[in-house]
């Protein structure tokens, strides 16, 4: 699972010029791709991982501080560009698991009390946000599997 977190002041995606999800910050937009490997137990650890994380304001977290998130997926974030001039997007886990796995997720933010709101699996979306700070990070749950480097 990668993820692309931004800390923003709003942020909404629309789908067909609706909203279909809103926030106002300070809060967190989540870009969320699902690979092949990925499986619940890595949603669970991710949506703690991102929950506690201190780079709101203050620094605090979304648990601490009760900020909102949107979170939308996105399967292009696992496209490799190493060949050629078309990105393969062979490494993204095709809907039929990438959509469940990406509720739990979704899930497991909620059940940690944090305000949930989403795009439209699959749809068209227009995301736009206001990046705050600005401060943009990539979590990826392969490199919270290796030794940290200091």
């Amino acid at each position: 699972m990668r993820i692309v977190l931004q800390v923003v002041t709003e942020a909404r995606v629309t789908v067909e010029d609706r909203t279909v999800g809103e926030i106002d910050g300070p809060g967190l937009a989540l870009l969320v791709g699902i690979t092949h490997t990925d499986t619940p137990a890595t949603a669970e650890k991710l949506a703690a991982k991102i929950a506690g994380l201190r780079v709101l304001p203050g620094e605090t977290s979304c648990e601490d501080s009760g900020a909102p998130v949107l979170a939308v997926s996105q399967f292009t974030l696992y496209g490799d560009v190493r060949r050629g001039r078309r990105p393969s997007w062979s490494d993204a886990a095709p809907g039929a698991v990438s959509e469940p796995l990406f509720d739990a997720f979704v899930a497991a933010l909620r059940e940690r009390g944090l305000t949930v709101e989403t795009g439209r699996f699959g749809a068209h979306m227009v995301v736009s946000l206001v990046n705050d700070g600005p401060m943009t990070l990539v979590v990826d749950s392969e490199d919270l599997q290796r030794p940290r480097r200091d």
